[in-house]
């Protein structure tokens, strides 16, 4: 990840953002974010994801593609 993009990347990220980082729609964010492999943090009734673990979550569950985390 080039500096720049690490500077503007938050530390935990909403469905929103998580769908405009993987270009799917807000509602598939919210599908994958309820799914029970995906490490989403609940803050009420908030979903949220550690942006660390969302990033090693694509690395391990994409096919020859490298993450940088």
């Amino acid at each position: 990840m080039d500096e720049n993009r690490a500077a503007t990347v938050p530390k935990v990220m909403n469905a929103g953002q998580v769908a405009e980082y993987l270009g799917i729609s807000k509602q598939g964010a919210y599908n994958l974010m309820n799914s029970a492999s995906f490490p989403t943090l609940r803050v009420g009734k908030r979903l949220l994801v550690s942006t660390d673990r969302f990033l090693e979550w694509i690395g391990e569950h994409s096919d020859n593609i490298k993450v940088e985390v």
